[in-house]
């Protein structure tokens, strides 16, 4: 299918790293979306999930509640992530130095629980390892007051916002054409209809995401997220602390900033962040890192993660259509490996 025109529907990261690979490979790709352009301004339009996430790449520590497929997928992105970002013209941030599970003492009992079932499910190459107070605190000095930690070493992290951006210039040099400010109404066997036209390929490809809600049993779970500018305060890898009612994530970003998230609502409203997830979720990342007492929150965000009934992904191929779904909380764990292995079954 060498040279073949390609049309896709969402330029989110799935849309991007299609883009990317597509017409590196030969194909004239086409990308439709109704944002007004590749950038996360909030004036944008752009609803895409991934501008929004913490760009966590955990395999292991999402087999609490994922299966074997996500940690699968999860595994060969992370060694797909650092082939992709070395292909980019543009840098990205992407660290892979493991991630830390961390638990106060009136939690150890759940928290080990846990690590229990992930070394379970893990083999001998992905297993926690416990830490000591000394190995903790030559690690993360920052982190205190918590009784136990086990290191995460094959997992790390990506920054969001720098990657999709970094993708969409690559797109873009290669020449792939964008069309903002236009939405995807429906999606049939090689077209792609808009609000008052259609566009025919040879193969499209649907990954709206939320937005694919006629044709997909597709629901939005709403996240929300808090970034922190801590000058003074390190952190040099992902902490996810072990909580029986408001577990959560820290992730660092340059520039001094740690992004504080983790909730998880089964709801499809976009209305600013409530005010249980800001005290629950800020006095749960200060109760570890008790000098973010002084951050000063920046930056406050939520969206809408694409999720299916089974809240598994979901490739499904038609005649002239494909279409990637259901990344749910895994986007940028798992969306490389989707990618790959999409292309691959229609050997693109």
């Amino acid at each position: 299918m060498a040279g073949k025109r390609i049309g896709i529907a969402g330029a989110g990261v799935l849309g991007r790293l299609l883009a990317v690979g597509l017409s590196r490979a030969g194909h004239v790709v086409q990308v439709f979306d109704p944002a007004s352009g590749p950038s996360p301004r909030a004036d944008s339009g752009s609803l895409a999930a991934g501008w929004t996430a913490a760009g966590m790449l955990s395999p292991v520590a999402e087999l609490e509640r994922a299966g074997d497929e996500v940690f699968a997928l999860g595994v060969r992105s992370c060694q797909l992530w650092p082939q992709i970002v070395q292909g980019l013209a543009d840098p990205v941030t992407l660290h892979m130095q493991g991630s830390l599970l961390l638990a106060h003492r009136s939690d150890a009992g759940a928290a080990q629980r846990v690590v229990g079932l992930l070394q379970a499910k893990a083999d001998s190459r992905y297993q926690p390892q416990l830490l000591t107070a000394e190995a903790l605190r030559a690690l993360e000095p920052s982190i205190q007051g918590t009784a136990l930690a086990w290191l995460l070493p094959c997992e790390g992290q990506i920054h969001p916002i720098e990657a999709l951006q970094a993708l969409a210039v690559q797109a873009s040099a290669q020449g792939v054409q964008w069309h903002w400010n236009c939405q995807v109404t429906q999606v049939e066997a090689g077209v792609l209809h808009v609000v008052d036209a259609r566009h025919t390929f040879d193969h499209v490809f649907d990954v709206r995401g939320v937005g694919a809600k006629s044709a997909l049993p597709v629901r939005g779970v709403r996240g929300e997220v808090f970034w922190l500018h801590a000058p003074g305060v390190p952190l040099h890898r992902p902490v996810r602390l072990l909580h029986p009612r408001h577990s959560i994530y820290m992730v660092p970003r340059p520039g001094d900033v740690i992004v504080v998230g983790a909730s998880e609502i089964e709801s499809e409203d976009r209305s600013p962040v409530s005010l249980r997830s800001t005290l629950e979720l800020l006095s749960a990342a200060h109760s570890v890192m008790p000098a973010l007492a002084e951050a000063r929150v920046v930056h406050l965000e939520t969206n809408l993660r694409p999720a299916l009934p089974d809240n598994r992904p979901v490739i499904r191929h038609r005649a002239g259509t494909t279409e990637i779904n259901g990344l749910f909380r895994h986007g940028w764990l798992i969306a490389p490996a989707l990618v790959e292995q999409a292309l691959h079954e229609l050997a693109l």
